[in-house]
């Protein structure tokens, strides 16, 4: 039994010591014992694959910086903490909000519960800019279009606070009784361990993701507004799955990038920032967002079952180059460059008819960056069903998109091996190539290379029909 009084600081999607906002707090009140919970009272499909291989090494990192002293449990948080208070002389439990309906649900019954007992209980935002709930119209409704959310209401309201630094002589104590090992949390496959590649292609922990945004301000931002569309290039930041566990916050990434010299480049890193916050706003006030079309309207879209061409699409199968070209990248990197996402997202809705919910089903599971906000939102919005949406006439061509956004076919050629001594003019579409060009770069269609599993045209002009019936 432990006689001085202690706080914990619950981590979830905040695994930083800097500008840890509940972290700092609860340093302040005294001894802190840092926790991680793996929930397994969440959904099923709370977090995917690629991202329980991320958590794995996040943690690692973190426990590592708390030299280490983050305990880690597996169960029911309500549960845990419970136990962790009838051994500790607990006064308090600090952590920073998540905004998932899930995580609200199940924080505000932890919170009650635990005030009940006499506890402090204090939760703090650590994830975002502003809370959903400040940003509204003047009549008090939330925004359902991006460009007002951000311009009228996210840039009216007061800049965001500055960065906190990590809390300095911070007293820790660890649960040597009761705490699990990283590997005992089970987030690594246990036999086909395709983890590996995935490891090879990122560095997880709050320094890793320091250094990346460092080489991003060094030599990304100032071609950012037009070089973000170019996969070939690295004028992308790449801090999405960094800020999804919380490795760094958006107030750092906003006000580093705020310090540089001001120019449309800037203004559109910080706009992206506002996407993010747009997406949990989405989610905050439409709970259901991740099951149900945000237009209604789409509840009886006829939707195609093709379990064939799913596969396809998931493989990087489909005999369209572009297309591939990202679904390979997702599978060998748990990444894929944003103009592509979609590009890969069109295909699917309106090119092969699936449900948009397959292709968010697949790239949570997938994505090591997969968010449940901005997934949900963006697979909407590409689909037509959003409150934001792309127009449903808006049909992205992967020839076209290929050609004008990876003109040296460096993108596409890099994941598609098998097509890359075809000459630019046929590299996106290869079934266009005569055989004698073909027969020369030493490609069979049907054989070393799929025969496009849709006609692009034909498909195009079926969705913008079956979209007329709304």
């Amino acid at each position: 039994m432990q006689k001085e009084s202690v706080f914990i600081h619950w981590f979830r999607n905040d695994l930083r010591l800097k500008d840890n906002p509940a972290l700092v707090a609860a340093a302040k009140r005294g001894t802190v014992l840092p926790i991680f919970i793996d929930d397994i009272m969440q959904k099923k499909d709370f977090r995917g694959a690629a991202s329980s291989v991320w958590l794995h090494h996040s943690l690692s990192s973190l426990h590592g910086s708390l030299g280490g002293k983050l305990s880690l449990y597996r169960g029911d948080p309500m549960k845990i903490l419970e136990e962790i208070i009838v051994r500790y002389d607990v006064k308090g439990v600090f952590w920073n909000r998540c905004y998932e309906p899930y995580s609200i649900h199940r924080d505000t019954k932890i919170k009650k519960k635990l005030k009940e007992q006499g506890l402090e209980v204090v939760s703090y935002n650590g994830s975002l800019l502003w809370e959903p709930s400040q940003v509204k119209k003047s009549d008090g409704t939330p925004y359902k279009v991006f460009t007002p959310f951000y311009r009228r209401g996210c840039l009216h309201l007061e800049t965001p606070r500055t960065p906190l630094p990590s809390p300095s002589n911070i007293k820790l104590v660890y649960d040597k009784e009761k705490s699990l090992s990283i590997d005992q949390l089970k987030l690594l496959p246990e036999k086909n361990r395709w983890d590996r590649s995935l490891k090879a292609c990122w560095d997880m922990g709050e320094s890793a993701a320091a250094k990346q945004f460092a080489l991003f301000l060094k030599k990304g931002l100032a071609h950012y507004k037009e070089g973000r569309n170019i996969p070939s290039k690295p004028y992308v930041s790449r801090m999405s799955p960094y800020l999804h566990f919380g490795e760094v916050s958006p107030n750092q990434l906003l006000h580093a990038a705020l310090k540089q010299k001001s120019d449309e480049n800037v203004d559109c890193f910080c706009s992206e920032l506002g996407w993010r916050e747009f997406s949990y706003s989405l989610l905050y006030y439409n709970p259901e967002m991740s099951e149900k079309n945000l237009q209604k309207k789409f509840d009886s879209f006829p939707w195609k079952k093709d379990t064939a061409a799913l596969k396809a699409w998931q493989k990087g199968k489909t005999g369209v180059p572009l297309v591939d070209a990202g679904m390979r990248e997702l599978e060998q990197t748990g990444y894929m460059h944003n103009r592509i996402r979609m590009v890969v997202a069109s295909f699917l809705v309106k090119n092969l008819g699936i449900h948009w919910k397959e292709g968010a089903a697949h790239f949570f599971d997938t994505l090591v960056d997969a968010d449940l906000a901005s997934n949900s939102a963006s697979w909407q919005w590409v689909a037509g069903c959003g409150v934001d949406a792309a127009p449903f006439f808006r049909i992205f061509n992967p020839v076209t998109q290929g050609k004008k956004f990876d003109p040296q076919g460096e993108y596409t050629r890099r994941f598609v091996p098998e097509i890359a001594s075809l000459p630019d003019k046929h590299l996106f579409s290869p079934w266009e190539a005569d055989e004698e060009t073909l027969s020369e770069c030493d490609i069979k269609l049907g054989d070393t290379y799929p025969h496009p599993i849709v006609d692009l045209k034909k498909s195009r002009a079926s969705a913008l029909q079956a979209f007329k019936i709304l």
